[in-house]
């Protein structure tokens, strides 16, 4: 059990049987009354986010969840499959969890999976992605005067904005918090530019 005063967010607490991830906490003491704690939840079954008032003091259950890390392999259907990077168990997670962060997914991508009890409730994605661009219309003359950004599509078939530089066959990193563009990955192409000497070398 876990005191309402002692609640933060990141915590998950079991209400009802049901498992709820704490996204807001805030402890309000009134002028006149009794303090007591608001909380914005995320149920971790439905995904759904609600709002909820406790007493000060009052004990909840705290839900203890196992975090491990994943390997992305690729998508069977409508299910995901993923590997245990260290017992090399497969997994697989229906579109139930993962939701549309499938688009911010790279194969053999390392992702944290939420356990509790042994079965998975929740994914947890790296802060940045790096996507390659296989949809850009070319920026035309003029373009600029009128917007600075367009929109393109990865090869995950996120449709994200960007700046008018930004070409097909390029790589860009995003924001996995809220699917935004970064920057245009240099690395990338010195890498290939690396690897293109080496050959020539040899």
């Amino acid at each position: 059990m876990v005191s309402t005063n002692d609640m933060r967010p990141g915590q998950s607490i079991l209400i009802d049987n049901t498992l709820f991830l704490i996204l807001d906490y805030q402890h309000v003491k009134p002028g006149k009354g009794k303090a007591f704690v608001k909380t914005k939840l995320r149920n971790l079954n439905d995904g759904g986010v609600v709002d909820k008032t406790f007493r000060a003091d009052e004990n909840v259950q705290q839900a203890f969840i196992d975090k491990q890390t994943f390997q992305y392999l690729y998508k069977d259907g409508s299910d995901f499959i993923f590997m245990n990077k260290d017992t090399y168990d497969q997994i697989k997670l229906g579109e139930d969890i993962i939701q549309d962060r499938y688009l911010l997914m790279n194969e053999n991508q390392d992702i944290t999976i939420q356990m509790y009890n042994n079965n998975p409730i929740d994914i947890l994605l790296p802060t940045t992605v790096h996507l390659k661009v296989i949809k850009a219309e070319p920026a035309v003359k003029g373009d600029s005067v009128t917007s600075t950004n367009k929109i393109i599509t990865c090869e995950t078939g996120l449709e994200i904005s960007v700046p008018l530089f930004i070409k097909e066959g390029e790589v860009i990193k995003e924001d996995t918090k809220n699917s935004s563009y970064i920057t245009r990955v240099w690395l990338k192409i010195l890498e290939l530019f690396v690897l293109k000497r080496c050959l020539i070398k040899n």
